[in-house]
């Protein structure tokens, strides 16, 4: 996919959500607005570091535009849920988050990955949504990733369901699962 330059201004719903079994899950964000879903393939990382960033974003947002904070947002998970059939566009090289102040809406940049399109710049997708909308995605995407592995007390890495070999016991012991 080359020279993609999709906007869904305003999205009717935005969110993440995770397919396959723990260790080797793929990750999707996904936005609709009306009959037309976009979905794009995801890290695990940079969802972590999307939800490290919104509120931060959003803080920024409310200070320099003099905008009331966002507060906490409820969401319900069904309706966060993403949709099928999935059919991602491409897969996200970069993310990124804007604000327009005129109408006081968030967007979240996607650019493919520069490995799938080596001879043009790639696609871009905008989902543009509101601050709450953005607030109640960073919410879900916590609990998305905690359905993951279970993170190791002692080296905090992920374990597989048979445990794992902790580097900080030298691998002498198999750490199980909690």
């Amino acid at each position: 996919m080359s020279n993609i330059d999709l906007s869904l201004d305003p999205v009717d719903t935005i969110t993440v959500d995770a397919i396959g079994k723990p260790g080797s899950r793929i990750f999707y964000i996904q936005g609709k607005k009306g009959p037309e879903v976009i979905s794009l393939i995801i890290e695990k990382i940079q969802l972590q570091s999307l939800i490290m960033g919104v509120s931060d974003f959003l803080e920024e947002v409310s200070t320099r535009f003099q905008k009331d904070p966002q507060t906490e947002v409820d969401f319900q998970a069904e309706a966060m849920t993403i949709q099928t059939p999935i059919d991602p566009l491409f897969r996200v090289g970069d993310m990124g988050l804007a604000y327009d102040e005129t109408g006081d809406m968030v967007c979240i940049i996607a650019k493919e990955t520069s490995a799938d399109t080596p001879d043009s710049e790639g696609g871009v997708v905008r989902y543009w949504c509101t601050r709450a909308q953005l607030m109640a995605l960073a919410n879900w995407a916590v609990m998305v990733i905690e359905r993951g592995r279970p993170i190791c007390p002692q080296c905090g890495e992920p374990m597989d369901p048979e445990g794992h070999f902790c580097p900080k016991k030298n691998g002498h012991k198999k750490n199980q699962p909690l």
